[in-house]
């Protein structure tokens, strides 16, 4: 039985997100702001009480911004919050590559964090967890199944705002951080993802549900009060829309340095 209700959530500001010179930190901490939006967060998040689950991404921003953004139902249910690596961020740069397995045992020693997921490569940027759009898409999908297989009712889980477009299957506002292009060529080859842009806030969170019909694809679908929350009335583009903006968001960071074309040519694991 599928969960209910999925609300995801864009970590706080890191250090990262101060300059572009800091995309060199590796796997930076969140800034005094940062953990000040987790507990704004922590306030406005409604009903937190009702969730079941937390997930994050292992990069420590976001291990943080769970842990902050959730004490009291962590505390009151016991929960641990659970590091799924195949929500990682799209990038091969430093800041969006994590710790190993040892480093992050150091770092969240004695905390409400459960790492029986991250094992030894997770942080490789290889094979399946190369920056290719095709290898992010496929761990996309399988951390949708892998939610989607999930007994909890309410989950929430805190991603990074470049792998949320992939994940949502959603690229509106994809170029608000990268700029925008009118060049429709898409390449026909695998793509690596150097930095992708973001219609995302940081703590920004939305809600979805799965589409029944949707099969192994375990496709999301905002729910009308989390859409409405943000946009009101606002129609949602078609699947020829999405697919448009897909392309030229892969284009654009072609033409911006982000990304560039190869072949690649490895297989991706089929299940975490």
């Amino acid at each position: 039985m599928a969960p209910k209700i999925v609300h995801l959530v864009r970590h706080a500001q890191g250090f990262h997100n101060l300059s572009y010179a800091n995309h060199s930190m590796p796997d930076p901490l969140l800034t005094e702001y940062g953990q000040q939006q987790c507990r704004e967060l922590s306030e406005a998040f409604p009903n937190p009480s009702a969730l079941d689950l937390i997930v994050a991404s292992p990069l420590k921003r976001t291990m943080y911004t769970a842990l902050l953004s959730f004490p009291s139902v962590i505390a009151k249910k016991q929960l641990k919050v659970v590091a799924l690596p195949e929500i990682q961020e799209t990038s091969d740069l430093p800041c969006d590559t994590g710790s190993a397995p040892s480093e992050l045992s150091r770092e969240f020693g004695g905390k409400p964090v459960d790492l029986h997921l991250v094992h030894e490569g997770w942080n490789s940027k290889k094979g399946k967890w190369a920056s290719y759009d095709d290898a992010i898409d496929a761990r996309a999908r399988q951390a949708r199944q892998w939610l989607m297989s999930r007994n909890e009712e309410e989950i929430a889980v805190v991603t990074h705002g470049g792998y949320l477009h992939f994940f949502t299957q959603d690229w509106a506002d994809h170029s608000k951080f990268v700029g925008t292009s009118r060049t429709s060529g898409y390449l026909a080859e695998r793509t690596l993802i150097r930095s992708v842009g973001t219609g995302w806030a940081n703590t920004e969170f939305r809600s979805y549900t799965f589409d029944s019909n949707s099969g192994d694809d375990a496709k999301l679908v905002e729910t009308k009060e989390s859409r409405s929350r943000r946009l009101g009335d606002e129609k949602p583009l078609d699947a020829e829309e999405q697919t448009n903006l897909r392309r030229v968001m892969l284009q654009t960071s072609l033409e911006k340095g982000f990304l560039k074309g190869t072949t690649g040519g490895q297989e991706v694991e089929a299940k975490i």
